[in-house]
């Protein structure tokens, strides 16, 4: 079984936007039994919440749920968690601020290495912006979501 955890800030737009597409991918290639999914943030602020409505509704446009309540990375996931996706530079530096040894490094990878289609280093955060940033982050997210599970049915990671 492999299992993956994305993180970003505050666990209310980015990773769960990619834990919902990310879930309807592995379902739909019948991956259940196999993948497992988490999303998580490196802040607790919004702890106990559901997705920002604004990235909800972006995603059921899309055919996707987002289902999770947020809650913050802990120091367990390192040893849960096969692949740790972070969304931007700062989240990636924050986990691997997390980490203790090696091991737990090589866990950490930053989502954007797994676009074939978008060229971008950081899915921006849509938080303070408008549709636009929303669609653009759905957009990334898919791309993304879509080579890590090749990758992961490929057995690259």
């Amino acid at each position: 079984m492999k299992r993956v955890l994305f993180v970003c800030l505050g666990n209310i737009c980015r990773s769960p936007a990619a834990e919902g597409i990310f879930a309807k991918m592995v379902k739909d290639a019948n991956l259940e039994n196999l993948i497992s999914y988490d999303s998580a943030g490196t802040i607790a602020h919004h702890r106990g919440e559901p997705a920002d409505g604004r990235m909800q509704e972006h995603a059921k446009q899309r055919g996707y749920e987002l289902l999770s309540r947020s809650r913050k990375i802990e120091l367990l996931d390192f040893d849960k968690f096969d692949i740790i996706c972070t969304m931007d530079t700062n989240n990636f530096r924050d986990v691997l601020e997390l980490t203790s040894n090696e091991q737990q490094k090589s866990k950490v990878v930053p989502m954007t290495q797994f676009c074939k289609i978008h060229e971008v280093t950081d899915v921006p955060d849509p938080y303070y912006g408008g549709d636009d940033g929303f669609r653009l982050v759905m957009d990334i997210l898919e791309d993304a979501c879509s080579e890590l599970l090749i990758s992961i049915q490929h057995e690259k990671l």
